[in-house]
């Protein structure tokens, strides 16, 4: 019989947008195609009848019997839905823009590219193909990664997990080795660039990275994973899954074990990490899911930047914060965390037109940093060789044993916390135009920060000076004693927002409004007496609005537009000045101003978009970290820095052949501070060494490309065997500027050093075949292919020799092999 086209459109169940790449296909047989940039899919079937199956990673297949009969058949649209319960639900909560609708900037990175790019990298590396991001490996030690969003660091981008704020509660930043399992559990990751469609009051001046991990699969089933890399890494992991029951339970957990030796010198590591999800469908009004997951790690850390003769000397492995005691590698920097979340969801469809959300959640954090302390707190006498050489260990164990009192030792700087929280959403359709979408958003935070002795190193004592409620004694300390500083934090949020959405035909907008009241309370144990030793509350008051409007002009063309302003309050150690109780009445709330333009196109073949934006951020504190040769010295709390960061950005995808896509993508930005200020120095012990003027004005924000750019290639050479190619480009990057060095009017005017551009190839393939009658995957990735010397990130010395700066990582490998039952 002849042929006939069968066509049709493959959408989302939930949100109706259009699923891309999705294959439909002949059962039984390799005729078939995937769907293009518009959702649509086309091809030949013989006479008869024929069943066609619909698939997608991360949906439900379903399979369609058809009858061909020689005529045209269209099947209109077929709808897929999510292969895990409750996943849509926390995509409403989380605030998932969508495609032609949401007018903002987004990029949305898929399971299957994580699964297949990231291999042993660190989990920012995989956005570093996203317009305005700069991600590096910092020191290089496991999840000590660091990224940039438009130049702004991740204290003004808003993470969030399943619609829940992982920002910490007193200084905004994000540390990725507290998440160093997530890549494992991650089902879906967005970045939205800008203000973003978070409807929460967030801190998103540079955009927001929306992280969905996975829920429960609703059929049975799982994975086991063996993985190994380059320096001794090795990965084990597996995930197991009950399926969705007839009585309405479903039950996943998965975990897994990751070590090896670093890429560089002393950076040895160990992780676990878990997960588990309780997912209960009661009817079809109610459903409840209660969510655990979390990492254990411990890590050696490379915190001493070099200059580049000192590089060129050593080689770009080198590591001069670690040496070897007895025999076995001893570090002299030492990261150590845990840090599981609970979270427990209810999503109750009241009915037709109103939905409630709500999510309460509980996070431990367990851990700190180990460091030197004491007489030689950097060991620059315990050097085998210059300052640069490894740490003699051994002789400093001798002398201390022989003294019994240790003169240099090891102590923990330790950061706990309790933090609970809820978010409540409800949705409303108040006609089939216009959605209103309000709730609250509540968060208890309570830090303990505290140093104490964790080895001294051969001696039974030491000897130490310490503050206990404004009494300053000489004190003998053993290991588990405090030491240095002893403090709490206490933070309350209290949010209201609320949302209207207008769609209709070609036209979606939306205003959104939001309000949060944000206590800070700090009790110290060391300066002051008990009884005065916990201070006020002090309250800021910050409010959040934007609005956006989006128009497709056509099937093919639209354009988008948002604008906002909102107040994020200054962060803690700006309230408190210098470590102390006393209350800065000159802290602000930090003003951001954003607006941006946009177009998209969406051909069958071909995807591109295009914006420019403009954000002018005002009153900024921040604390930037001193260095005397390389090593930490003290720190700068500054106030009132303005800043400009605009630009615009570009990124595309073409499918030319079912077999070939090609990406690419491409941002220069302007980013520079706007003003001179006054700060505040503090040394390692947090006393006070004076205040000083700081020339900054028109210097060009440090350590985040301001021009990037990329091109990728991904193949299909066999059934079943990809290969892809990317070479990311990054250029415009300026060194941070240095306080120290930033007090002479003779510096006003003098750019920070601008480090050499450099580009990297990574190249990576998977091969999808059966083992049995089992689906198994192998996955080979390879990054920094050239093995390229280049600067990742380095502190301004104003030229290039005087500058101390990170080598970024070379060539590095991995290979894993997936195994579904």
């Amino acid at each position: 019989m002849a042929q006939t086209s069968v066509k049709g459109v493959l959408v989302d169940q939930a949100t109706g947008e259009e699923l891309i790449g999705a294959s439909v296909i002949e059962k039984g047989t390799t005729n078939g195609t995937v769907t293009s940039f518009d959702g649509t899919f086309s091809f030949d079937l013989q006479g008869g009848e024929k069943m066609l199956v619909f698939s997608y990673i991360g949906y439900n297949t379903i399979e369609k019997t058809v009858e061909i009969s020689g005529v045209e058949l269209d099947l209109g649209i077929i709808q897929l839905g999510s292969d895990e319960v409750g996943l849509d639900e926390v995509k409403v909560v989380a605030n998932f823009a969508v495609d032609r609708k949401t007018p903002v900037a987004v990029s949305t990175i898929q399971p299957k590219t994580i699964e297949e790019k990231l291999g042993a990298q660190e989990f920012p590396q995989v956005l570093k193909a996203t317009p305005g991001v700069y991600a590096t490996n910092d020191g290089g030690g496991f999840g000590d990664s660091r990224i940039t969003l438009r130049g702004f660091d991740t204290d003004n981008i808003a993470v969030m997990i399943n619609g829940v704020p992982v920002n910490d509660m007193e200084n905004g930043k994000v540390y990725w080795s507290n998440w160093s399992g997530l890549s494992d559990v991650t089902r879906t990751m967005q970045v939205q660039r800008g203000m973003g469609a978070s409807k929460l009051a967030v801190p998103s001046a540079g955009g927001t990275i929306n992280i969905l991990t996975t829920t429960t699969d609703s059929e049975a089933g799982g994975n086991i994973y063996y993985g190994i890399g380059n320096d001794g890494y090795e990965k084990m992991a597996f995930t197991a899954s009950t399926g969705l029951s007839d009585k309405g339970w479903a039950f996943t957990f998965s975990g897994s074990h990751t070590e090896g030796n670093g890429w560089a010198d002393g950076l040895q590591f160990e992780g676990w990490s878990y997960f588990a999800n309780v997912s209960k469908i009661i009817n079809d009004k109610h459903t409840v899911s209660f969510n655990a997951f979390g990492a254990t790690q411990e890590h050696g850390q490379r915190r001493t930047m070099m200059t580049m003769d000192e590089w060129n000397k050593y080689g770009r492995k080198h590591n001069s914060d670690w040496g070897y005691l007895n025999g076995s590698e001893y570090n002299g920097r030492t990261n150590y965390y845990s840090k599981p979340q609970l979270s427990l969801n209810h999503f109750w469809n009241i009915n037709d037109d109103l939905n409630l959300k709500t999510v309460v959640y509980a996070s431990f954090g367990r851990g700190g940093g180990i460091a030197g302390f004491g007489d030689d707190r950097n060991f620059n006498d315990y050097r085998i060789g210059d300052s640069r050489s490894l740490i003699d260990f051994d002789r400093l164990y001798r002398e201390n044993a022989v003294n019994r009192e240790s003169s240099t030792y090891m102590v923990a700087s330790t950061n706990h916390h309790n933090w609970y929280g809820g978010v409540s959403t409800l949705d409303w359709d108040i006609n089939n135009k216009l959605k209103f979408i309000g709730g609250v958003d509540g968060r208890y935070y309570f830090g303990q920060h505290y140093q104490e002795i964790s080895d001294l190193v051969g001696g039974e004592y030491t000897v130490v000076t310490r503050d206990v409620h404004g009494v300053s004694t000489n004190h003998v300390a053993r290991v588990g004693d405090k030491v240095g500083y002893d403090n709490d934090g206490e933070v309350l949020w209290e949010s209201v927002f609320g949302q209207l959405e207008y769609s209709e035909g070609r036209l979606s907008a939306f205003a959104n409004l939001a309000a949060a009241n944000v206590s800070y309370r700090r009790i110290d144990y060391g300066n002051y007496a008990y009884g005065d030793h916990i201070s006020p509350w002090v309250h800021s008051q910050t409010i959040s609005l934007k609005t956006g409007v989006n128009f497709n002009i056509d099937e093919k063309n639209n354009v988008f537009f948002n604008t906002g302003y909102f107040q994020r309050p200054p962060m803690m150690n700006a309230v408190f000045m210098n470590h102390t109780n006393a209350i800065n009445d000159d802290a602000k709330n930090e003003g951001i101003f954003s607006a941006e333009l946009g177009y998209g196109l969406r051909t069958k073949t071909f995807a591109a978009n295009a914006n420019a934006y403009y954000t002018y951020w005002m009153d900024k504190s921040m604390v930037r970290t001193m260095y005397d040769n390389g090593e930490v010295a003290g720190y700068a709390n500054i106030l009132g820095l303005d800043a400009v960061h605009m630009g615009v950005e570009v990124d595309f995808e073409w499918r030319p052949t079912n077999k070939l896509t090609v990406t690419g993508m491409g941002s220069v930005g302007d980013w520079r501070w706007a003003d001179n200020v006054n700060a505040t120095f503090v040394d390692q012990d947090q006393n006070v060494l004076g205040q000083y003027d700081l020339y900054t004005k028109d210097l060009k924000v440090g350590n985040a490309a301001q021009i990037t750019a990329a091109l990728g290639a991904k193949y299909e050479v066999l059934d079943g065997l990809s290969v892809g190619a990317d070479y990311n480009f990054f250029a415009k990057n300026y060194a941070n500027f240095s306080p120290e060095d930033r007090t002479s009017e003779d510096m006003e005017g003098v750019q920070a050093w601008q480090m050499p551009n450099f580009g990297l190839v990574d190249v990576n393939a998977v091969y999808r075949f059966k083992m049995g009658k089992l689906n198994a995957s192998a996955f080979g990735q390879i990054s920094n292919l050239l093995d390229t010397w280049y600067i990742a990130d380095a502190n301004d010395g104003t030229t290039w020799d005087a500058s101390t700066m990170y080598i970024g990582l070379g060539r590095t490998w991995s290979f894993g092999l997936k195994l579904n039952f």
